[in-house]
C-alpha cells in the first residue's frame, strides 16, 4: 500500500517543480527582453558613461537621402502573348526617380517608354506573370528599360501601384 501512496505523490510535486521552472523562465525571459529593448534609455548604466564624457561605443553617421520624387505613369493596357490572345493585362507604375529634373524628362520622353513598357508587356504570357517572383522580375524589367531611355541609373525603383490581369 506504501507503493501505491508514493506514486500520486511524485505526480503532485513534479507538477509543482515544472511549474515553478516555467515561472523562472518567464521572469527571466522578461527581464532579458527589458534589459535588451531599454538598457540605452537615459539614466541607465551604459547612458550615463556617454554623458561623463568617454566617448559612445557606437556612433551612426548617416548619409543625408538624396531628394527622390515619385512620378506615375499613365496605364497600360496591353493584350498578352497567350494563344488565342483573349487575355490581357492593366497595369499602373509609379517610378521613383532621384530628382524632379527626372520627372520632366519623363514627361518628354513618354511616348518612347509607353512603347517600350507595351512591348514588354505584350510579350509576356499569363503564366508568366502570375508568380510573385515575376513581378518583381517584370518590375526590374522597366527599372532597366527606362534608365536606358533616360541615360543613365536615374529611376531608382518601379512600383506596381495597379495590376489587373484577365
Amino acid at each position: 500500500m506504501a507503493d501505491e501512496d508514493d506514486k500520486p505523490k511524485k505526480k503532485g510535486k513534479l507538477k509543482w517543480i515544472l511549474l515553478l521552472l516555467f515561472i523562472v523562465l518567464l521572469v527571466g525571459g522578461g527581464v532579458g527582453a527589458w534589459y535588451y529593448f531599454f538598457s540605452d534609455l537615459p539614466g541607465s548604466k551604459n547612458a550615463s558613461k556617454a554623458q561623463d564624457g568617454a566617448p559612445a561605443t557606437q556612433t551612426v553617421q548617416t548619409k543625408p537621402a538624396p531628394n527622390l520624387q515619385t512620378a506615375v505613369l499613365d496605364p497600360f493596357l496591353v493584350n498578352l502573348a497567350d494563344p488565342l490572345g483573349k487575355r490581357y493585362i492593366k497595369v499602373t507604375f509609379e517610378v521613383e526617380v532621384v530628382d524632379g529634373k527626372v520627372v520632366e524628362e519623363l514627361a518628354k520622353q513618354k511616348p518612347k517608354i509607353r512603347d517600350t513598357v507595351i512591348m514588354l508587356l505584350s510579350s509576356k504570357t499569363y503564366a508568366d506573370l502570375m508568380p510573385a517572383e515575376s513581378k518583381l522580375e517584370l518590375k526590374n524589367e522597366v527599372t532597366n528599360r527606362l534608365n536606358q531611355i533616360l541615360g543613365g541609373p536615374k529611376v531608382t525603383r518601379v512600383f506596381i501601384t495597379e495590376m489587373v490581369i484577365q
